[in-house]
Order: structure tokens, then sequence, then C-alpha cells
């Protein structure tokens, strides 16, 4: 079995009912991550946080040092986890993610979280460009409806094409169930 990581990308507060940027399904994409999160600690994979704050209090969520910025409570880092402070939509763009990785000797990541046509396929396709095998674990993703030229697409619409994309050349996909199936 390959060296693998458990990268769960922006599961924080402002994601969930009562923050700033609701997701639809978030809190069963958090429980399905919470699920893979377990698995990965269960099995001594590592776990790699990735938490996203915009540099300015004007940002529409995800505001410096608010409770809306601080990772979820279903899926809280532990002592020893590392997390990772973006600035930035691709969580490797001025971070310290790869040289984590690398550290570790990961050759699969595992990808879950938030939002599925932002952090998640940016991070995805940078981790691909990078070298290493892509699982997403497409249940333990969310995101919200988008706007185009007047057209509404609905959040489940945007994660079915997102998804589909990565799929078809960045990553394999797995529902969490088959995933922790196949996971050990």
């Amino acid at each position: 079995m390959p060296n693998r990581a458990v990268v769960l990308i922006d599961v924080q507060n402002d994601y969930f009912a009562g923050g700033r940027w609701p997701l639809q399904g978030m809190d069963l994409a958090a429980d399905n991550a919470a699920a893979v999160l377990a698995a990965a600690r269960a099995a001594g994979d590592l776990v790699v946080h990735v938490r996203h704050e915009f540099p300015s209090a004007e940002a529409p969520f995800f505001t410096p040092n608010s409770e809306g910025a601080k990772i979820h409570a279903k899926v809280r880092a532990l002592e020893g986890e590392s997390v990772v402070l973006k600035h930035h939509v691709n969580s490797f763009r001025e971070t310290d993610l790869k040289a984590i990785l690398d550290k570790h000797g990961v050759e699969e990541v595992v990808i879950c979280g938030a939002m599925s046509h932002m952090c998640v396929d940016a991070g995805t396709r940078a981790a691909s460009d990078l070298g290493y095998r892509c699982v997403v674990v497409h249940d333990a993703c969310a995101t919200r409806d988008q706007e185009f030229n007047g057209t509404v697409v609905s959040a489940a619409d945007v994660h079915a094409a997102f998804m589909a994309a990565l799929g078809f050349g960045y990553a394999k996909l797995a529902s969490t169930a088959e995933y922790l199936k196949d996971a050990r």
C-alpha cells in the first residue's frame, strides 16, 4: 500500500448552517469526512488539515481570526496533525503542503472538503500535476448553487460536473462507503 495522506480541505465553520457562506449538504459531507478521518487515524495514515483565511476582514467569509475560519468540530485536528493555512484557492500555492507530503513519502492523496468547484478542484488538480495519485471522496465534499449568465446552476449539478471532470483525468472517485471498504 502506498504512503497515503488524507487531506481535509476547508471544512470550516463558515460553510455550515449559521455560518457566513453555508453550503448545501455540508453536514453530511463533514460526517463522511469524519469517517474517512477516523479510518486514516486508525490506519496510521498522514492527516493534513487545510484551513483557508482571506487576508482581509472585508472578505465574505473566512475572515482572519474569526470563528467562521476555524476548522469545524467534526474534523478538528488532533495534536501532532498538520494544519496548513492558505490564502488562495489552491492548497499548494504559497503553503508547505507539498513539503509535508514529501517529507512523509506520500504517494497517494485522499481529498475531502469544500467547495467542490473551487478548493477541492484546485487542490486535486495540483496534487495530480505534482505526481500524487489522487482519490476524491465525492460524498465527503460539498458546494453551493452557482450562477452563470443569469442561470442558476444547482449545487448538485455543480458538484456532479466537477466530480465528473476530476474523475475523467485527475483522480479516482469513491463514495465514503467504497473508500472505507477499500482503505485497508
